[in-house]
């Protein structure tokens, strides 16, 4: 690439996919504790109670991070597009 060449960078892109290997990490490490991920991440975004995610390995904290409107757009794009 040239140094005068624009670069073209899709943040979309990129901050869904963080986001998506976060929620994998934090479902790992949940199911790690004996959770079940999926009930847990699945109430926390329905009712928007942090207190469904456990703070194993700092689990709440980093799903927090994350607007749970864009979690369930990720989600749901995801199933869609399959």
């Amino acid at each position: 690439m040239k140094m005068d060449e624009t670069t073209i960078v899709d943040t979309k892109t990129i901050i869904d996919e963080n986001m998506k290997k976060e929620l994998i990490n934090v479902s790992k490490d949940l199911e790690e504790r004996g959770y079940e991920p999926v009930k847990q991440i699945v109430a926390y975004l329905v009712s928007g109670d942090p207190g469904y995610i456990s703070s194993y390995k700092e689990c709440r904290n980093r799903i927090t991070k994350f607007q749970r409107e864009e979690i369930l757009e990720l989600m749901l794009s995801s199933f869609i597009n399959k």
